[in-house]
Parts: structure tokens; C-alpha cells; sequence
């Protein structure tokens, strides 16, 4: 008896040493959590998240019964037969780890999962171990075990950010928990394990392997036939990540995201990317990069493309490489935008009273002795404003931008259009020694396709509040021209494609193009932007440390990889007419 009695006050002492400190359980089972952001492309296939990512919760009776199955075959074999603990996979850890001579498996049961999960701190040790099974037995007392697997199906962490199986599957798979083949099960199953190891966008075929383990575990507890495991291997086809080097764009849309959508709810944004179009921008400029572009010393690139009448941001590449910089090139880098910067000035001068036909005479000028070169152009005397455009004749843009009004003038034009500069207050000006980034200018080009209004640079369609729709209104067009200068200017465009520098941007088939070519001095940065059936295409070149290029012009390179990126998406007069 009094061994009894001891012994009882022993273990009534050890249990309160044991949860004296533990949280409350009511309050745990509730608790908040950091809100999560989920990014869409315009198909409705995730392109990035932030915090913590849960999915619709679901309840057991909507899944499809191999997932649970999967999860049992591969955690806990015993699950419905144990209290909580399960003293045979225990022991039978331990054994495997000793003989091992390191940690093998793990013991612990669904159930001490999900203590760890919604009570617990990652902490390793002894006490913690045993607070665990303290509440594996509580939970056990307090909910069936179609509720605890339930609790864990849409609690367990499955990586990247994703909390339950339904955020998982969207994220991986792109389709909502209950809609999860087999195959895909066994993916899911197997990430508890090692979330970040196991990643199937990272590690695709770690994945894999792991989930032909589960596979198998089904097969020996007898959920599968050994012929359905197989064939259920057969059909294991991990889809490739949406996009490479989205990164880029998901950093511009994330970047005020805090300030447009305060509080701490769950947000799930519906973006512009098409994702058809982003890999068509990723694949050309990669293709580019690794072939003449590193033959002509270029190491790095960025493109941009919008539709001209919405502003809405299609795709977007910052750099060649998202995981090796961060650093957004198109939207961060500020450079001089060299020649690519003339159809401000020479509509500058079209608002004094000038017209494309105007003649301009191209020959030597020394101002203050500045004198600007014109490269391989042989001096005719006089030409049109236009040739002079499609020709990019610095001599001639200079006295365009004296009948302009001069620098101011052509600032505030360039201002009107979104470009903020800061530009210099002298005749360089003309050449485009003021500063840009590649988005902006993108977009300053977008007004001369859309009738001289101006749209602003636009990242998100929709978006969604903890499951509730939260309007977005459309930001509205700046007058930044009137139409008839603005087509006017878009003729002197199509010109410098048809026969002037940019005529390697001309893609086959006919489709009208009209675009601008820019080089800056020794070759540091090459620039092109065209317009082409309702979207603009940005492109720049050059390397990060301002290194010269060898020979690259806008008219090159730039102009090139805008031709790949139209002569991708289809040139033909019937792709036009659908832009």
C-alpha cells in the first residue's frame, strides 16, 4: 500500500513538472498564425508564397481515400490501434537507430505529431519528448481519430510555406485537395518527413523516390495491390515549376502589398503573369545570354512586357539567373537610356508645331566644343524628322531638340510620359544621357500604341481576403500626348523597323512593328523597345559592373531578342489582329 501510495505521488508529481508550463490547450487549438500571401498567375497556377499558406480545410469525408491511407502507411501504421503512443514503433526506432549508429527513424505517432505541432517548440529534449506524449494522450481522450487525422491533414507542415494537404496540392499540383490522384497522395505522404529535403519543385527527384516508398507502404499494409503500386509508379510525373525566374516579378507586386492591404488576413492575388509568355521571355533571353550574347561579352539582360492599353505586366525577367541575384534589373537598375530616348524629343518638337516631314539638316556641329558623332551615317545634307528618327542621326536630334524648346522642354515632355529622370539641362539630353529604368520606359512607350494615354504599370487582376473578394479598381489612363501626336510618333517608330536601326527586330510573317533602338557610350548598355499588337516589349543588355560590351547596339542584340520573343508568341497577321 505504501508503495502504492508513493508511487502515485511520484507520478502525480512528475506529471506536474511535465505541464506546468504547457500552453493551454483550448487556446493553442485556436490560435493565430502569421497571415499567408498567395500569388496566382492570370490561370490561376501559384506562382510564389509568403508566411504561412493554408488551403481550404477540408474534412475527411472530401478526400480521396488513399491520401489518408498514404499518410497512415508511411507515420503510423497503428494509428487506430494506439492511444497515443505506440510502444512496437518505439521500440522498434530505437533498435534501428542503435544498430544504425544514428538517427534512422523516427517513433513517434500521428498523434505526438500533432501535439508537437499545435502545443509544442521545435526544442529536442527528454522533457519535451515526454510533454509530447503527455498531449498525444490528451488529444487521444479528447477526439476521435477520424478528428485527429482530420486536425492533421490540415495542420501538418508540407513545406514551402504551406501548411495542410489542400495548400500543398494547389502549390504543388495545382489542384485542390480532394482532386489528388494516387501518385500525388503519395507525394504528400511523404514530405513530413523532411519538407525542405523532399521539396518536389526543388528536389523533384528526391520526391520522387520518397513517394515510391509510401507506394509501397500502402501495398504492405494493404491498401494497394503490388500491381496498383507499380502502375501508380509509372504515373509519377512531377510538374516543373510555373516559372523559373518569376521571382522578379512576385518581388515588384509583393513590394507594397502591406500598405495596399492592411491587417493580418490571409490574401490570395490573382496576378497579370501569363505564364505562357513569362517562359517564352525566360527561354529567349537565356538562349541569348549563353550564346552571342557571351560572345559579345554580355552578361546580363532584362525584359519587360505589358499591354499597351491596360498597363497590365505580362511577364517580366530581371537577370539571367533569379536565384543567383535578386536584384531586379528592370525595375531597380537606373541607366542611361541612350538613343532609346529620342522619341520624346522629337515629340517635343511635334507639339511646337513640327511634323514628321520636316526637314532637318544632319551634317557636323560643334556646340562649345561638344561636337556629336553620327557613327556610319553619311551626311545628306537634310532629311526628314522621321529618317532622322529611323536612322537615330545624333546631329539631327540635337537640332530637333533646339526647335523643341530645348532640355527643360523635352524633360517635361518625358515627365508627362513617366519617366522622372533626373535629365541633364543641356543638348546631351538629345542623346539620352538621363537616367531610366526598364519598366518605365517600357511603359512611356506604351502611350504612343494607345493613343497618347499613358496606363500605369499593373501587377494584380484580383485579389481575395480570407476567402472574401476585395476590389481592385483599375488604375486609370494618363493623358500623356494627344492621339494625333501620338500616332504620328508611332509612324516614325514603325519606320525605324521597316528600314532604319531596328530592323532586326522585324519578325517574319508582316506583323507591324514599331519600336526604338539605344546604345550608350563604349557600349555599355544596349536598349530596344517595341510595340507590336496591343503589347510592348522592353529588352536591355549590358553587365552589372557597367563593362563594355563588344560592339552590342540596340539595333543588335536587343532588337534580336525582341524578334525571338514575337516570332514565339506567333507573327502572323491573325496574332496581330488578336493583340
Amino acid at each position: 500500500m505504501l508503495l502504492t501510495v508513493w508511487g502515485g505521488v511520484g507520478l502525480g508529481a512528475l506529471l506536474l513538472v511535465l505541464t506546468w508550463d504547457l500552453p493551454r490547450t483550448d487556446i493553442a487549438l485556436a490560435q493565430t498564425r502569421r497571415p499567408g500571401v498567395t500569388l496566382e498567375a492570370m490561370d490561376g497556377r501559384i506562382i510564389a508564397t509568403s508566411g504561412d499558406v493554408h488551403g481550404q480545410a477540408v474534412r475527411l469525408r472530401q478526400l480521396p481515400p488513399h491520401l489518408p491511407a498514404a499518410i497512415i502507411a508511411i507515420e503510423d501504421r497503428r494509428f487506430h490501434d494506439h492511444l497515443g503512443l505506440d510502444p512496437i514503433g518505439i521500440a522498434r526506432a530505437a533498435w534501428v537507430n542503435w544498430t544504425s549508429g544514428r538517427v534512422v527513424q523516427g517513433g513517434s505517432t500521428i498523434t505526438q505529431q500533432l501535439a508537437k505541432n499545435l502545443f509544442l517548440t521545435p526544442e529536442r529534449s527528454l522533457r519535451r519528448k515526454a510533454q509530447e506524449a503527455v498531449l498525444a494522450i490528451w488529444l487521444e481522450w479528447k477526439f476521435s481519430k477520424d478528428e485527429l487525422l482530420e486536425i492533421y491533414l490540415n495542420r501538418v507542415y508540407l513545406g514551402a510555406g504551406a501548411y495542410g494537404v489542400d495548400a500543398a496540392a494547389r502549390l504543388f499540383f495545382g489542384v485542390p485537395a480532394p482532386r489528388l490522384a494516387l501518385w500525388q497522395s503519395a507525394i504528400l505522404a511523404g514530405l513530413p518527413k523532411a519538407p525542405s529535403r523532399l521539396n518536389p519543385r526543388t528536389a523533384p527527384e528526391a520526391a520522387a523516390g520518397r513517394a515510391v516508398e509510401v507506394l509501397e507502404a500502402m501495398a504492405d499494409t494493404g491498401f494497394l495491390t503490388r500491381q496498383q503500386a507499380a502502375l501508380a509508379v509509372e504515373q509519377i510525373r512531377i510538374p516543373p515549376r510555373p516559372s523559373r525566374d518569376s521571382g522578379w516579378f512576385a518581388d515588384w507586386v509583393l513590394d507594397d502589398v502591406a500598405e495596399r492591404f492592411p491587417g493580418n488576413a490571409d490574401l490570395v492575388l490573382r496576378t497579370t503573369l501569363d505564364l505562357r509568355l513569362q517562359a517564352v521571355v525566360e527561354a529567349r533571353l537565356q538562349a541569348l545570354l549563353a550564346g552571342p550574347g557571351a560572345r559579345a561579352r554580355v552578361s546580363q539582360g532584362a525584359v519587360v512586357v505589358l499591354e499597351a492599353a491596360t498597363g497590365n505586366v505580362r511577364a517580366m525577367a530581371g537577370g539571367r539567373d533569379y536565384r543567383a541575384s535578386q536584384f531586379n534589373r528592370a525595375t531597380q537598375a537606373r541607366r542611361q537610356p541612350g538613343s532609346v530616348f529620342k522619341p520624346f524629343v522629337f515629340l517635343a518638337a511635334l507639339e511646337r508645331g513640327a511634323s514628321p516631314e520636316d526637314m532637318v539638316a544632319d551634317g557636323p556641329l560643334n556646340l562649345g566644343g561638344w561636337s556629336p558623332g553620327n557613327g556610319n551615317w553619311r551626311t545628306r545634307g537634310e532629311i526628314s524628322l522621321e529618317d532622322a528618327l529611323a536612322h537615330s542621326v545624333n546631329t539631327a536630334a540635337v537640332r530637333v531638340l533646339a526647335r523643341a524648346g530645348g532640355a527643360r522642354e523635352a524633360a517635361l515632355v518625358a515627365r508627362r510620359f513617366g519617366l522622372p529622370g533626373p535629365f541633364p539641362n543641356d543638348a546631351t539630353l538629345a542623346l539620352g544621357t538621363g537616367e531610366v529604368t526598364l519598366l518605365d520606359l517600357t511603359v512611356a512607350y506604351a502611350a504612343f500604341a494607345n493613343g497618347g494615354l499613358r496606363p500605369l504599370p499593373r501587377g494584380l487582376a484580383s485579389a481575395r481576403a480570407n476567402g472574401r473578394t476585395v476590389p481592385i479598381a483599375p488604375p486609370a489612363a494618363l493623358r500623356a500626348t494627344s492621339p494625333q501626336h501620338a500616332a504620328a510618333v508611332r509612324r516614325m517608330l514603325e519606320a525605324v523597323v521597316a528600314r532604319g536601326t531596328g530592323r532586326a527586330a522585324q519578325p517574319p510573317g508582316g506583323r507591324a512593328v514599331a519600336g526604338k533602338t539605344g546604345t550608350t557610350q563604349d557600349f555599355r548598355d544596349a536598349w530596344f523597345v517595341g510595340v507590336s499588337g496591343g503589347l510592348v516589349i522592353g529588352a536591355w543588355l549590358g553587365n552589372d559592373d557597367g563593362s563594355a560590351m563588344l560592339e552590342v547596339r540596340g539595333g543588335t542584340l536587343p532588337a534580336r531578342l525582341v524578334r525571338d520573343i514575337l516570332e514565339a508568341l506567333g507573327t502572323g497577321p491573325r496574332a496581330a489582329a488578336r493583340g
